[in-house]
């Protein structure tokens, strides 16, 4: 009888061993795909775009269509009646003082000579001599002030090297030196237009006192350097004295006009600053309000509703040499500021969302979104005022989607 070299016990104890190595290793792989399922059904953080609550400037603004027009504009009319000849000159011509020649009148059928003809003439001399003596005590006013702001800049300019008047000062000092130096060559225009219509009725006025010389022709001249704007008579015709013939100005001097809501003309002021846009070039034309007109009107949108406007005037800053290509009725984009403070608390619009009646935002806390309640004030649509609820420093989340909740884990990415 053979008998085993192993004893029996040894042989059962290798059994047991590899027995429990295969459970440990079929318990390893059950629980290893647990926790993969268990990975990959866990949520994964949510990529949103983050921005910063910071300090600084904010302006609120109106805009609104607008267009440009000639400061002062002079319609030049027939200074007696008769048979007017063909007007050569076209919008945009160049008209020089004393040389262009608008258009010639040559004698009509004589008059009647009666006494009321004669005192209605006599006024019109009287009318406008007086017309003359108001526009040259205007032009002396103007100069005197022209005066004062100029020498008021130069006295700033002696100064800026010290640091002894801010940035916003010094500009509103030069700004106010160049808009007198405009309103002194305004000035000198309306003077030579007076100095025109009196010499056209005293020319009208020869009919009575020197008939024979009244039977001439009458040359009617530019008053002053301008261009054409319109010509409201161009064919060759009978025309009576007073009639309109051109209309003339200095393209040089424009100003905007814009058509603004009444209720946000309220909150406008002249000196208001003003920003040009959609004119054509790059940058956008610098300037400020001149006049806010105290009359309204109604007009209708293009949907239908009546709305009440008013018509703000604003005059520009030095002009770019691209700029002085703008006509007269040119079309722009007008941004007037109705309302500005240097430094407040600011958080970019987009991260704002309306619940209720309130306004909330996430904000940013440990890698997770938390709802916020926020008071907010002013905006320019891009950035809004924080009265409360946040603080600065404070990272908020821009545009978050909806899988967004309070508590949701994210991803950040900085927006720049």
């Amino acid at each position: 009888m053979e008998t085993s070299e192993t004893p029996p016990w040894e042989a059962k104890k290798k059994t047991a061993k590899r027995g429990l190595l295969r459970k440990f290793l079929l318990w390893a792989f059950f629980i290893g795909l647990i926790a993969f399922v268990a990975y990959g059904l866990k949520a994964k953080p949510v990529p949103v775009e983050i921005a910063t609550v910071a300090r600084g400037p904010l302006t609120v603004s109106v805009l609104e269509e607008g267009k440009t027009r000639v400061r002062h504009r002079y319609v030049i009319t027939a200074p007696v009646a008769g048979n007017m000849r063909r007007v050569i000159l076209k919008a945009g011509d160049e008209l020089k003082a004393g040389e262009t020649v608008i258009t010639v009148i040559e004698p009509g059928i004589a008059p009647l000579l009666d006494a009321r003809s004669r005192a209605q003439a006599e006024a019109r001399v009287s009318l406008a001599g007086a017309a003359r003596s108001q526009a040259e005590q205007s032009l002396e006013v103007t100069k005197t002030a022209a005066q004062f702001a100029k020498a008021g800049w130069e006295r700033v300019k002696s100064n800026l090297a010290q640091g002894s008047i801010s940035v916003t000062d010094r500009d509103l000092i030069e700004r106010e030196s160049l808009v007198r130096e405009r309103e002194v060559r305004a000035g000198e225009f309306a003077l030579k237009m007076a100095d025109y219509d009196l010499e056209q009725a005293r020319a009208a006025l020869l009919q009575f006192n020197q008939p024979a010389v009244a039977g001439s022709t009458i040359e009617v001249k530019a008053p002053a350097y301008g261009r054409v704007l319109k010509v409201h008579q161009e064919s060759a015709a009978m025309i009576a004295a007073g009639a309109a013939i051109i209309e003339m100005g200095d393209p040089a001097d424009l100003e905007i006009e814009a058509e603004i809501l009444s209720r946000d003309a309220v909150a406008i002021f002249p000196g208001a600053e003003v920003s040009v846009e959609q004119w054509g070039g790059e940058t956008p034309l610098k300037g400020r309000v001149r006049r806010i007109e105290p009359a309204a009107f109604t007009k209708v949108s293009a949907l239908g509703v009546e709305e009440q406007r008013v018509i703000v005037l604003s005059h520009l800053d030095a002009l770019p040499e691209q700029a002085k290509a703008l006509g007269d009725r040119y079309r722009v984009e007008v941004k007037v500021a109705i309302w500005s403070e240097p430094d407040v608390l600011l958080v970019p619009s987009g991260a704002l969302f309306r619940e209720g009646r309130e306004w909330k935002t996430f904000v940013l806390n440990a890698g997770k979104a938390r709802k916020q309640a926020v008071t907010t004030g002013r905006t320019d649509g891009k950035m809004t005022q924080v009265i409360k609820g946040l603080s600065e420093k404070d990272q908020v989340l821009m545009h978050p989607p909806d899988v967004v909740k309070d508590g949701t884990e994210v991803s950040p990415r900085v927006v720049e």
